[in-house]
């Protein structure tokens, strides 16, 4: 069955972010060491982005990957989150969405046909998507470093009591930690 994946990667403290939106600390996370050559060395990534069929993120995230990434990365519709006009991608199928979350949510999962929509960050609209009961499953790869302040995972607390489905440690010592939502 298709679900929603809150799917992202976050500090022993927290959280996604710096205060400024910088990812340093997981993008050169075991880079200079025998941890692997990056973030995630063992395809797990990947074989998330397989079962992937839309997108869903915040105008943060989304600017962020505009500013950092050489091309848009994903070659899956996405649906932005933003009440303001920001650029299209050169080759992305981006939407730009306001309002409803469950009417984009209805529309990303028809647009996956038959494969999970991932949102992919960040903190405020995915407590916000959690308080309507729209995530299913949260995929959290935790980052053995602290980084003291930033944009927490979930922006507030979420009701209800999470289910454990697994855990996944990786070779570089990140562990993957996978929840179903109460719903």
């Amino acid at each position: 069955m298709p679900r929603v994946q809150y799917y992202a990667a976050a500090s022993l403290d927290g959280f996604i972010s710096r205060p400024e939106g910088s990812i340093d600390w997981l993008q050169t996370y075991g880079a200079d060491s025998d941890l692997g050559d990056g973030p995630m060395s063992d395809g797990s990534y990947d074989e998330f982005y397989a079962g992937v069929g839309a997108l869903v993120m915040g105008s943060a995230t989304y600017e962020w990957i505009l500013e950092h990434a050489k091309a848009w990365p994903y070659d899956r519709p996405a649906w932005v989150f933003t009440g303001r006009d920001l650029p299209q991608p050169p080759g992305g199928q981006v939407r730009f969405a306001s309002g409803e979350a469950a009417a984009v949510r209805d529309e990303a999962m028809e647009a996956a046909d038959g494969r999970n929509v991932w949102m992919v960050g960040g903190g405020n609209l995915a407590s916000t998507w959690a308080d309507e009961g729209l995530i299913d499953e949260i995929i959290l790869t935790l980052v053995p470093v602290f980084i003291g302040e930033g944009v927490p995972f979930f922006a507030r607390a979420v009701r209800g009591e999470l289910r454990h489905v697994s855990t996944k440690t990786h070779p570089n010592g990140m562990a993957e930690l996978t929840y179903r939502m109460p719903q």
